[in-house]
């Protein structure tokens, strides 16, 4: 069953990039105490993803982070050598944190992996934007198809702030 709003966030690890290499951070560690955004895409570098959902995040970071959000995550079922030089590539980097979630654990445990094996990509994640705060879920938006960033997008979100 897929998260919801109300729903507490599920224990997990991410993978993410330090100066000494990559590195584990749990979900308590990146949202307990914090009001954060997260959205997902499917996979760094493909079209929609890297054309035009994480670009309308990295235009509004500002404003959105201006309505109290302390931190933007994006994550995706790469693993965190991809989704570093994604980082990198689109001047994401200290914008937006990038959390590699490589077996999609995190993207089943909330209900929301997708089968990508017909177009070759295996388990990915929905693409879906959050609010999350102290780790629940105050706001949810999820795509009803993997080729959009609508009802996920930055403007969308913006506005639930």
């Amino acid at each position: 069953m897929a998260i919801k709003v109300g729903d507490k966030l599920p224990q997990a690890t991410f993978r993410v990039m330090t100066a000494e290499g990559p590195a584990a951070k749990t979900t308590e560690e990146l949202f307990k105490g914090r009001k954060v955004v997260l959205f997902a895409v499917p996979g760094a570098f493909t079209p929609t993803c890297h054309k035009n959902h994480l670009p309308g995040f990295l235009a509004k970071a500002d404003e959105i982070k201006a309505k109290g959000i302390e931190e933007i995550f994006v994550t995706g079922v790469n693993d965190v050598f991809v989704m570093d030089a994604w980082s990198k590539a689109t001047g994401g980097t200290g914008v937006i944190g990038f959390l590699s979630d490589g077996n999609a654990d995190f993207a089943k445990a909330i209900g929301l992996s997708m089968d990508g094996s017909g177009f070759g990509l295996g388990t990915r994640s929905q693409r879906y934007s959050m609010v999350v705060e102290d780790g629940l879920v105050t706001a949810l938006n999820v795509e009803d198809a993997p080729g959009k960033a609508e009802a996920s997008g930055a403007e969308t979100l913006l506005a639930q702030l």
